[in-house]
């Protein structure tokens, strides 16, 4: 029935023209032929489609039959798989090209998610042959393809191991080439138009249009710079790469020196896109907004290629000073650690640490500090370091972050660690600044390393910052406990190194005022905290020995900050009781120390 119909349809509409079509007539030939393809009369379809007396027709209506034909070739084993390939092809030669790329894309879009990947594999060369029969007028129907493709590989899992990325487990990495082999034509042609502008002394741009209109030239250009920024976005920025030593064929390696040798080819240079956020230009309206055009994700993945595994690195112009390509990174590397994935965090604090790693150390000024990134990015360390539950990105943390403090000179080391005492908020990082501290006084009084920032008047006010009690004597111990051991540490090493007569960093004409508002206030604080947990461990310790003469297990609840944590038992809540009052110990025992010092004040 299906096939009467179809055949009706096409002979009637041979006598006609194209403007006589009416709707009925699309409907029968769509329905009619789409059934037909569905229950195996592809042999007689085709013999209908390639008659040249249906060409107009077949032009016409023909791309509504795409749908079966493509769920056909999607399976592969369909004993009609020759006839339907043939009446594909056909209709990629003679019908409409705008009407074909919507279907194809539609089909793209629909597929069930299993499929994603080889429905890919199997339009992309078709949507080439289709985008190049548009000739001039294809840059916007290029701009969506590209869009669509990498929508759906963006829905593909990413190979994590070695093994995953060789066997291709999830047919990420064959997308991957085959879109590269898909966009490579257009890319060519891109480049053809920028050396043929260079030649006729026209700057290529990738800028949006002029009050006279974009050329078209100019518009397939930034098809291909939205494409290159969006691949840099996803899969890049996602994916970690292998290096060479670990995976010598990575076809995602080869996919990221592919896309920035297009970015070249289409005119843009990597260093101008490396230096963006230093050297912006102003925003201007039209076709490709300032964000669109340059998108932070993509330049902060772009950096990381470049620098992290020096992929196309060899373009790269080597006249730029680490500190310059530092101070070019910090914008990337804030957005990257300012993030919560954990491929982010990975990327920022590799891009931070291969980045400070040209510079020599105490070579960055304290003028750099005015920058808001310099600032932001230790920001940023500090919550990797405290809140990131990877415990391999914590420690890399620390270490990028003593690294960036090696880097600056004595001036900005003293200004940084103001800052981060100020700002960091957390009193294990507070501690480790204040060893910093240390080791830079214990560096200053050796022979032949004096400097004014870690001696006398400009380290005074420093120590102030150090050796106070935020709070006072109410201060909570526990929570502060790092902090306050840093603290009293660095001040039992001033007073053991610096003998008073010397008094090279100032500390014994402050001596009074560091007694007052920090020793004496601590000594009260401990006294107190001591009292209320014995305290404590009493009632504890009586409460147990009721739970057993009733027989009955007794469960302690703890609210903190209004949340309630996981229930304890009182053997759990004993050793917690034990181990405050062993803190408390340990701070009074170095207090103690220092009382002693300070009574016994050595004489020359």
């Amino acid at each position: 029935m299906y096939l009467e119909q179809f055949s009706d349809v096409v002979q009637r509409c041979q006598a006609i023209t194209e403007e006589s079509y009416k709707a009925e007539d699309y409907d029968v030939f769509t329905i009619a032929g789409r059934a037909c393809i569905e229950e195996g009369h592809s042999a007689q379809v085709l013999s209908i489609v390639v008659d040249e007396n249906n060409k107009n027709i077949v032009r016409c209506m023909g791309w509504n039959l795409l749908g079966p034909l493509f769920q056909i070739l999607l399976k592969k084993e369909h004993k009609n798989l020759p006839q339907c390939l043939a009446i594909f092809n056909h209709l990629l030669e003679v019908c409409n090209p705008k009407e074909l790329l919507i279907g194809l894309l539609e089909q793209m879009e629909e597929v069930q998610p299993e499929a994603i990947a080889e429905s890919i594999l199997l339009l992309l060369q078709p949507l080439q042959k289709v985008l190049l029969r548009l000739a001039s007028r294809k840059a916007s129907s290029l701009g969506m393809a590209l869009s669509t493709v990498l929508s759906q590989m963006a829905r593909l899992p990413l190979p994590e191991t070695k093994e995953q990325e060789e066997d291709d487990v999830f047919c990420l990495c064959r997308c991957c080439t085959a879109l590269l082999l898909f966009v490579r034509p257009f890319v060519e042609e891109a480049r053809q138009n920028v050396l043929r502008e260079r030649q006729n002394g026209v700057q290529a741009t990738t800028d949006p249009p002029r009050s006279d209109g974009e050329t078209k030239e100019d518009e397939l250009r930034s098809e291909l710079l939205k494409f290159c920024m969006k691949s840099l976005c996803e899969p890049l920025l996602e994916v970690q790469l292998k290096d060479p030593d670990t995976l010598t064929e990575s076809p995602l390696r080869n996919f990221a020196t592919e896309i920035l040798g297009f970015i070249t080819a289409i005119g843009e240079s990597l260093p101008d896109l490396l230096c963006h956020s230093l050297m912006r230009k102003k925003v201007l309206t039209g076709f490709l907004e300032e964000e669109v055009r340059y998108p932070k994700d993509s330049l902060a993945s772009l950096a990381y290629l470049l620098f992290v595994h020096h992929v196309a690195m060899d373009t790269f112009p080597s006249v730029f000073s680490p500190v310059f390509v530092l101070q070019c990174n910090m914008d990337h590397i804030n957005l990257l650690l300012s993030r919560t994935e954990e491929s982010r965090l990975q990327k920022g604090l590799e891009l931070y640490e291969r980045s400070l790693v040209r510079v020599e150390d105490s070579s960055l000024s304290v003028q750099l500090l005015e920058l808001k990134p310099f600032i932001s990015v230790p920001q940023n360390l500090v919550k990797v370091m405290t809140l990131c539950p990877v415990m391999q990105l914590r420690t890399k943390g620390l270490k990028v972050l003593q690294m960036s403090i090696d880097k600056f000179d004595t001036e900005a080391k003293y200004k940084f660690f103001q800052c981060m005492l100020t700002i960091s908020g957390h009193s294990g990082v507070e501690g480790y600044i204040i060893k910093n501290i240390r080791n830079q006084i214990d560096f200053t009084l050796k022979p032949g390393n004096g400097n004014e920032w870690f001696l006398g008047v400009h380290l005074l006010p420093l120590l102030r910052q150090v050796l106070s009690l935020p709070g006072g004597a109410e201060i909570d111990l526990l929570q502060n406990f790092d902090r306050i051991m840093e603290a009293l540490n660095l001040l039992r090493y001033l007073l053991l190194r610096d003998k008073e007569w010397e008094n090279k960093t100032g500390i014994w004409s402050e001596l009074y005022k560091i007694e007052d508002t920090f020793v004496k206030p601590l000594r009260v604080g401990v006294n107190m905290s001591r009292a209320h947990y014995e305290e404590e461990l009493k009632n504890t310790k009586t409460n147990r020995t009721k739970a057993r003469e009733t027989q009955e297990e007794s469960i302690c609840s703890v609210t903190v900050n209004n949340e309630k944590v996981p229930e304890r038992s009182p053997e759990m809540q004993l050793h917690a009781l034990h181990m405050a009052l062993h803190t408390f110990d340990m701070i009074e025992s170095v207090v103690v120390r220092i009382e002693e010092i300070m009574e016994v004040k050595d004489k020359p």
